[in-house]
């Protein structure tokens, strides 16, 4: 561990929104040369807090320090040209333009030639290539973002705030929707960029990697600090119990519902209209079962579940829902034949972020909350529609100051519960969840977990597609795994274990190998 001294410093940040206090005179200290992890269930006010350190918010209260000199931010670009810089969870880079444009956004460097100033863009490759050599990227910076994958996005992404001079990088869930070997490729840059004494704030819920990685840990628990320990001295169990302030035990609940032999979904020979996606997939989905689905990257997991919903078009193939052939050519033929999809990309493909959590909760059900009047006029039900969101909201535990308060404005755990709220309010037979509890904590994923279970036990039948191990195997009845568009096998739930999934997931010839269990 670098001790050479404190870069950054918050002391006593405090910070409300109207019907919430997000953050109570919360401090943190973060050494040059470290990896700092910054821990706690959603709502803890990890983001609140960062989003303070990189001048997004203004806290009500405190002090910010960079290299033991007050700081006050305007604004992000203003925290950016003081040394901290903040790579969110959710990427947005200009998928349109080339890598070095994104790097160089609003800075590019300019030539004059005679009376007319030009992009030089001589200097900014060069200025890219020494700064990915720098990094050991290896990304050409004239090609298209919109050709990346989500690792290499990343990168880009590090290759920018470390071209802004940055002394601090918070990163958001770096590594939520990476594989394996994108995660070792970005704990190489991270190691990287720590040996050039440059501290990196790591939010994640995902343990290994976290006392794999950091240095120190902080641990937040409703906008409070609960302590700040060496990672060397910190279990997963004491994280968890610190993040949550009681002992979990118990990773997953106790399954308390048995299949039954009635199908309720029956795919057979199911190929995309896209070459390059899934090919002659069959499998079945039984009354009171978790299914769960597991792959690769690229596996084309979510496109088939896409499909089967009515987002995506089917080249050949049929699909039955209770013994019966299903057209569906778009999502609201699925949602009115009892299918529901939890999409993976919460705030892309789910969430109305201006609207309230009302309307999020009310979006796939509209027609129901509705009266109708004398003379054909339609009204919105107002009674019912708060009713009906009060009833969710309780349910399901979603901490949020009003059913008024925008959606973008609650932890991403909140979100995914107000998303989930949406689909069960349409009472569906059919819930496939895609990353149903990526980048959301312990306790949110165990409540998510037990709402599974409760849904199974009632008759319900549940698709989870997950990249998590230990989720699959502890969740799935059991566990269909994909391989570069095929059907490489379908495992028991209890007897799975992860040699025999990931040996399914890296080849489809493994088929042979692990088996089909229906």
């Amino acid at each position: 561990m670098n001790n050479s001294g404190i870069v950054l410093e918050m002391k006593e940040i405090s910070k409300s929104f109207p019907g919430v206090k997000a953050l109570d005179k919360v401090s943190l200290k973060v050494r040059r040369g470290t990896v700092h992890a910054l821990m706690g269930e959603n709502g803890a006010g990890k983001s609140t807090l960062m989003k303070c350190a990189f001048g997004l918010y203004h806290p009500d209260e405190g002090e910010i320090l960079i290299d033991g000199e007050p700081v006050h931010f305007r604004d992000a670009r203003d925290a950016m040209d003081k040394g901290v810089s903040m790579i969110h969870q959710e990427l947005h880079p200009i998928r349109t333009r080339n890598v070095m444009e994104n790097i160089w956004v609003g800075r590019v460097p300019y030539k004059k030639v005679g009376p007319v100033h030009w992009v030089d863009e001589k200097k900014m490759y060069e200025d890219t290539k020494a700064l990915f050599e720098e990094l050991e990227i290896q990304i050409d910076p004239r090609q298209s973002m919109g050709e990346l994958a989500a690792a290499h996005c990343q990168m880009v992404e590090i290759a920018r705030a470390v071209s802004y001079g940055a002394k601090v990088i918070i990163m958001d869930e770096p590594t939520s929707s990476l594989a394996e070997t994108e995660v070792a490729l970005l704990f190489k840059i991270i190691r990287k960029l720590t040996s050039q004494g440059i501290a990196i704030i790591y939010i994640s819920h995902k343990m290994d990697e976290i006392l794999q990685i950091s240095d120190e840990v902080t641990i937040m628990r409703d906008g409070q600090l609960v302590g700040c320990w060496p990672a060397s001295e910190l279990t997963q169990q004491l994280i968890v119990s610190r993040m949550v302030g009681r002992e979990m035990n118990n990773q997953f609940p106790p399954k308390e519902h048995t299949p039954q032999q009635e199908v309720m979904l029956e795919v057979s020979h199911l190929t995309s209209a896209n070459p390059r996606s899934f090919k002659d997939i069959s499998f079945q989905l039984h009354r009171g079962e978790i299914l769960g689905l597991g792959g690769l990257v690229g596996a084309q997991r979510t496109e088939l579940m896409e499909s089967i919903f009515g987002l995506r078009p089917i080249a050949s193939g049929e699909i039955k829902i209770k013994g019966q052939p299903a057209k569906i050519r778009c999502a609201q033929d699925a949602i009115q034949q009892g299918v529901a999809l939890l999409t993976e990309e919460r705030r892309a493909t789910g969430i109305i972020p201006m609207l309230s959590v009302e309307d999020n909760v009310l979006l796939a059900n509209q027609t129901a909350h509705t009266k109708q009047y004398t003379g054909g006029r339609v009204f919105l039900n107002e009674k019912k529609r708060r009713e009906d969101t009060q009833s969710y909201i309780d349910s399901l535990s979603i901490k949020t100051p009003s059913q008024k308060a925008q959606i973008q404005n609650l932890s991403g755990g909140n979100q995914q519960k107000v998303l989930l709220g949406r689909w069960l309010l349409t009472d569906p037979d059919i819930l496939i969840l895609d990353e149903p509890t990526r980048g959301i904590d312990v306790g949110a994923k165990y409540e998510i977990y037990t709402l599974m279970t409760k849904m199974a036990a009632e008759g319900k039948s549940v698709i989870m597609i997950s990249s998590e191990m230990p989720e699959l195997m502890g969740m799935s009845d059991r566990i269909m795994v994909m391989c570069e568009g095929r059907l490489s096998g379908i495992l028991d739930g209890a007897t799975a274990t992860d040699e025999e999934i990931m040996m399914l997931a890296s080849t489809y010839e493994g088929a042979a190998k692990g088996g089909i269990a229906e």
